[in-house]
């Protein structure tokens, strides 16, 4: 037997230091940001990020202008114009800016601008063969002003152009729903059915269905050969096309016929109608600012949910 004393001996030694690890790791924190604050540097007024040398890290803005005095190994920056006047081994990309290569710049990796240009200085710039420049020059006004203040999205200023388009979508909305209650009347009438008898059923089978293609993709994109991760890909992409498309009909139309008993008498009350006040709902909800959001959820799950229960009777259209 072990006497006390040995196990409070023993006890003791295997005592772990939690305090000595908790501020080695702050040193270590520490040692690596200054080392970052070293090779990157924000300017006087906080609106360009100056990076030196910077061998082998990536480099992320937001909503700043970027210029690589030196060297980095790759540089993305949101809102932000990006001028390379050293050396990057990777990719260079900007969403909402636009990418200037000086004359004796080096860009080793792809050049993708979304919302931007791309220019070289120099006739031949310096590039890897094989290297691509993939360029989007629209929105670049819209994408700046949301990298700025990105809660814009959750809170839409009112305006004329936002009332306009809020109209074109409630009939671009109400032109495909009509024409899916006309090809597949059967379909959407089973898929209201079965929606207001097991509304949260549905809901739950399509947020988890959601959440799984959504992990799916990343882990094709991670783990699988690159013709199979486009294949689970663009599967992924039909799925929620198809079954937000069938599934907003479906929702509009059950909204529809509730609200409509409420406002129009029997004798104005039709398939129609119903289809049209559903989709006056929706637009309107997904309008209002940080409800959308939830909104747009409840949508994706709700209509992929559909999708997911729908028995093999509910492919035969006109029945």
């Amino acid at each position: 037997m072990i006497n006390t004393a040995s196990q409070k001996k023993i006890s003791t030694n295997l005592q772990i230091p939690f305090g000595q690890i908790l501020w080695g790791f702050v040193f270590i924190l520490c040692a690596c940001f200054a080392v970052y604050s070293q090779n990157v540097s924000l300017s006087e007024d906080q609106q360009t990020l100056n990076v030196g040398d910077a061998k082998g890290q990536e480099i992320y803005s937001f909503g700043k202008k970027v210029i690589i005095e030196k060297e980095a190994k790759g540089v993305l920056s949101f809102g932000g114009d990006i001028e390379i006047r050293g050396r990057v081994e990777g990719d260079v990309a900007t969403i909402g800016g636009n990418i200037v290569q000086k004359e004796g710049a080096f860009i080793g990796g792809d050049v993708i601008v979304f919302g931007g240009t791309y220019r070289a200085e120099s006739q031949t710039p310096l590039r890897n063969e094989g290297k691509e420049t993939v360029m989007l020059a629209m929105f670049e006004q819209e994408l700046r002003d949301f990298a700025n203040n990105p809660a814009q999205i959750l809170s839409p200023s009112l305006s004329w152009s936002f009332l306009v388009q809020r109209l074109i979508s409630i009939l671009f909305w109400f032109i495909i729903s009509l024409a899916l209650t006309t090809i597949a009347p059967g379909a959407i009438s089973r898929a209201v059915a079965r929606f207001r008898l097991s509304a949260l059923k549905v809901f739950a089978i399509g947020f988890f269905g959601f959440l799984l293609t959504i992990f799916g993709v990343i882990a094709g994109l991670n783990f699988l050969p690159d013709y199979m991760s486009a294949i689970v890909g663009f599967m992924a992409f039909l799925l929620l096309v198809f079954g937000y498309v069938f599934g907003r009909a479906a929702l509009q139309m059950t909204i529809g016929k509730i609200l409509q008993k409420n406002i129009l008498s029997e004798k104005r009350q039709s398939e129609t109608s119903a289809l049209f006040i559903g989709v006056i709902f929706w637009t309107v909800l997904l309008s209002i600012p940080y409800i959308w959001t939830i909104a747009l959820l409840t949508l994706f799950s709700a209509s992929i949910g559909l999708v997911l229960t729908a028995r093999s009777t509910d492919h035969s259209f006109g029945k």
